[in-house]
């Protein structure tokens, strides 16, 4: 248990709150780039509490602003593209990515007004589908050169959804290896052909077993943690018979995404992005190293549950995320469906907008979560301090920064630490040496 301040140290993200100071310091998913398709690509974006709007000017260039107008407060995200820039609909005021004023037209012909003018706007950046924004003080650092960034164009695809609660306790679904054999349990398994672009759906790599199968028989993973220079890596291990085990690595980067397996082809690298300090996107992108992904299927798989233009979940807390008496005893474990969005969005929705900590009791299989608070406490005392914290890194040390490797298979004679290592090595470079632009990579 920690206590109430100790609480809202680690969860608020107010421009003034210990959190939100420390966020601020890193790049942050704000939109996908399909929002930003149609006749007129101009969004509004709340981000740990604050206003701006986003666009892509005539040139295709991105820029983020302040939402409100700098001439008398009106909303920008209402305004006109064109000139070369943002046009407040009040005024005519016309500013460009930069923010930069270039027209006050209802001034007269001969004022200088809009060269003292200057709004306030925000490096934004396009990375595999994903448009990010830096909303902190001075230099944005490097991007990590992680598979989710270097692969293809048609190899990923980019996904986002709402949950009605704070940022940190949806991250710390992902960071519990232990929840999904109970939350994610369903009590029969499904012909693992038909799983494309579902998690927990397929087979495990180096079997044919269904991860379904592997989840529901072997309930207490053996959990460990270790520190990596972009945050951890988690080991979860079942073991399924006296010569074979199912080994799982998940990775947390600092601050606030993972990266885990989805199949044995694919892998996710989720964010998990405040609204405010009671509402947060999560921003997925699905990272192919096989074939092209297949992004129409993909995006019609998640349209079936998350409803245009906010990204909300027709499963929710007013219709109790759809939950079915029947389905509960038959079924699943939750009664809720076989999307593991809803299952994880009703865990983490149902502890409250900002789960009361002072209530918890944390047990072993939270190591995870453990270490991560403690990387987190410390890293807000740092910003605090005016010192650097984890993964504030610069080009050179971006470039040389590869993966994580993510993942999810059954080997042989796993029987103590080093063969673990030697598994999950070896599963990373063998699924590499396979990948046209993974080995291109690996090669060089």
């Amino acid at each position: 248990m920690i206590s109430a301040e100790q609480n809202d140290f680690i969860t608020r993200v107010g421009p003034g709150a210990p959190a939100g100071k420390l966020l601020r310091r890193y790049w942050q998913p704000v939109a996908l780039a399909d929002e930003l398709a149609g006749p007129r690509p101009v969004k509004p974006v709340k981000l740990m509490g604050q206003d701006f709007v986003l666009f892509r000017d005539e040139n295709g260039q991105l820029g983020m602003l302040d939402r409100d107008c700098p001439h008398r407060g009106a909303d920008l995200a209402f305004g006109r593209l064109e000139n070369g820039g943002l046009r407040c609909a009040f005024h005519g005021w016309l500013f460009d990515a930069k923010g930069n004023c270039l027209e006050t037209p209802a001034e007269p012909a001969t004022s200088k007004l809009c060269s003292r003018i200057k709004q306030s706007a925000y490096p934004v950046v396009e990375k595999s589908g994903v448009v990010f924004a830096y909303i902190g003080e001075g230099e944005p650092s490097a991007f990590p050169e992680f598979d989710c960034f270097v692969a293809p164009d048609s190899h990923t695809f980019a996904f986002k959804g709402l949950f009605e609660c704070n940022w940190l306790q949806a991250l710390e679904v992902g960071i519990d290896p232990a929840h999904a054999s109970y939350l994610h349990r369903f009590f029969e398994d499904e012909d693992t052909s038909g799983s494309y672009g579902k998690q927990f759906r397929g087979a495990s790599a180096d079997s044919d077993m269904p991860i379904t199968k592997v989840l529901r028989e072997y309930d207490r993973p053996d959990i460990s943690v270790e520190p990596t220079d972009y945050g951890f890596r988690l080991k979860a291990l079942r073991k399924l018979s006296e010569d074979t085990t199912h080994v799982r690595v998940t990775n947390v980067v600092f601050p606030q995404a993972f990266v885990i397996p989805m199949s044995a082809e694919m892998t996710i690298s989720q964010w998990h992005v405040p609204v405010d300090d009671t509402h947060c996107y999560w921003y997925a992108i699905f990272t192919s190293f096989t074939g092209p992904v297949d992004k129409q299927q993909m995006r019609d798989q998640r349209l079936k549950l998350y409803e245009l233009p906010d990204y909300t979940s027709r499963k929710n807390k007013r219709n109790n995320y759809g939950y079915s008496i029947e389905e509960q005893l038959t079924e699943t474990y939750t009664g809720m469906g076989d999307d593991i969005n809803v299952h994880d969005q009703w865990a983490v929705e149902s502890q409250g907008a900002i789960q009361d900590r002072t209530r918890e009791h944390l047990g072993s299989t939270d190591k995870g979560i453990i270490a991560y608070r403690r990387a987190l406490v410390k890293a807000i005392e740092a910003t605090l301090a005016g010192e650097s914290a984890p993964m504030l890194i610069d080009a050179a040390q971006a470039s040389a920064m590869t993966g994580p490797p993510s993942i999810d298979g059954i080997g042989r004679n796993v029987s103590d630490e080093a063969a673990t290592e030697a598994y999950w090595q070896d599963a990373d470079r063998a699924r590499r040496l396979k990948s046209d632009w993974a080995s291109a990579r690996l090669a060089a």
